[in-house]
């Protein structure tokens, strides 16, 4: 059963309670993220996620891992674009500690001087990863250049410069103004009283500030741009994308299973034609990335250097196909399975059920059943993916980021959707 309550100081709780298990996931999420930065700012939400768990005024490091290691719980925490979380999972009966040292480590940082100065370090070298690991750089500059000027362009680790930057004042200035009550989700899963979780977040969290700093969003343009950054590799990277729906699009449904048959699965266009017909790349999918007000969905695959050309034609085609000719029952029923298979097992455990319900908390301020959402992955029809790849894939709209040792020419013409 799910319970959803909104606290006097705006603080939003929902639980679900699954009593067949023996664990219990609490997060702690904020409606906070990467896009919520200014340009000189850039990093700083990420920076406060790693600062965080430094120590507090009451415990360092070294005592929140051992507390946690000493009743066998995972604590961890990642910053996203719109949102940023903290979470522990323990035993049942552990959950008083659980929250205890969550409300320790979100309302009372210590953010010493020195640790600021030491884990920057760290973050630059968490930057310096990014541009070693070729595939999440490809993703990196065709998102900089997707949504180029707006805040979701820009990286959530931000650059050496911002983070450079940084210093503590700014640190204190923003975790202040982000993290208050009104920003706060506690979403919690597995075998627990709802009750009894209210009274430890009501007692725990009492000290979080009523109000912080406002945020005023604005939805980003697109523009599609073809994009080659030349780098010494034993194989060339490539992402192609178009524009998307935001998360709470009346079209969702249609655009996951469009998805699915693009390239979402082993048995998917890309894939089988691509990788299993051709041999050309070892990897290539496509993603879709939505977000409050945008939404992406993008292709990627790795090739040798001198099939970059085929590739994307290869691509370019089946985007093409799958906005002419209507999907065949056959694969329309596979694609709704593998969709309905991957969510319902993606929701068995307590950790995905809390992220389930928190995430649908920020971009829908409801819950919804696993019936409500299987109904409406059921109602998607042939003709709906016709209708949505039209919208999306219209022609002029198809951006594309190369990286690789010898970039082929790309003439817009090449990436034509007509």
């Amino acid at each position: 059963m799910v319970v959803r309550e909104v606290l006097n100081s705006g603080l939003r709780l929902i639980t679900e309670t699954m009593p067949h298990v023996r664990s219990v996931t609490i997060g702690v999420w904020l409606t906070r993220g990467s896009r919520h930065e200014t340009d000189e700012r850039g990093g700083i939400a990420h920076f406060v996620e790693h600062m965080l768990f430094k120590g507090t005024d009451t415990r360092s490091a070294e005592d929140i891992a051992q507390a946690i290691d000493s009743i066998g719980g995972q604590l961890d925490a990642f910053t996203a674009k719109e949102y940023a979380s903290y979470y522990i999972k323990v035993l049942d009966e552990h959950l008083p500690l659980a929250v205890d040292l969550l409300a320790d480590i979100v309302q009372r940082p210590a953010f010493v001087a020195e640790e600021i100065e030491r884990e920057k370090k760290v973050i630059l070298e968490e930057i310096k990863m990014v541009e070693d690991t070729p595939d999440d750089l490809v993703h990196e500059l065709f998102t900089q250049h997707f949504w180029e000027g707006h805040p979701l362009a820009r990286p959530i680790l931000g650059s050496p410069q911002t983070v450079e930057g940084l210093t503590r004042d700014t640190i204190l200035d923003y975790f202040g103004g982000a993290y208050v009550a009104p920003n706060v989700i506690v979403s919690a899963a597995g075998n627990l009283d709802h009750a009894r979780v209210r009274a430890l977040i009501e007692k725990a969290f009492g000290g979080l500030a009523a109000s912080g700093e406002r945020f005023v969003e604005a939805a980003p343009r697109v523009s599609p741009q073809v994009i080659a950054r030349t780098k010494e590799l034993e194989q060339s990277h490539l992402c192609l994308g178009t524009n998307s729906y935001p998360q709470s699009h009346d079209d969702r449904y249609v655009s996951y299973i469009l998805n699915t048959v693009l390239g979402g699965s082993m048995s998917s266009r890309l894939f089988q034609n691509i990788r299993e017909r051709r041999g050309l790349a070892y990897s290539v999918f496509s993603g879709l990335s939505a977000y409050r007000d945008a939404g992406n969905i993008t292709i990627y695959a790795g090739c040798a250097n001198e099939a970059v050309g085929e590739v994307i034609d290869l691509c370019v085609e089946e985007l093409k196909l799958i906005k002419r000719d209507p999907v065949p029952e056959s694969e329309l029923r596979r694609a709704k399975d593998h969709l309905k298979g991957s969510l319902m097992l993606s929701l068995e455990n307590t950790a995905s059920r809390m992220s389930h319900l928190a995430r649908q908390e920020i971009y829908f301020d409801r819950h919804f059943g696993l019936d409500e959402t299987l109904a409406g992955v059921e109602a998607v029809t042939a003709e709906d993916i016709l209708r949505v790849a039209a919208d999306l894939f219209s022609n002029g709209s198809l951006a594309a980021t190369v990286v690789g040792p010898a970039a082929p020419e790309l003439p817009r013409a090449r990436l034509d959707l007509s």
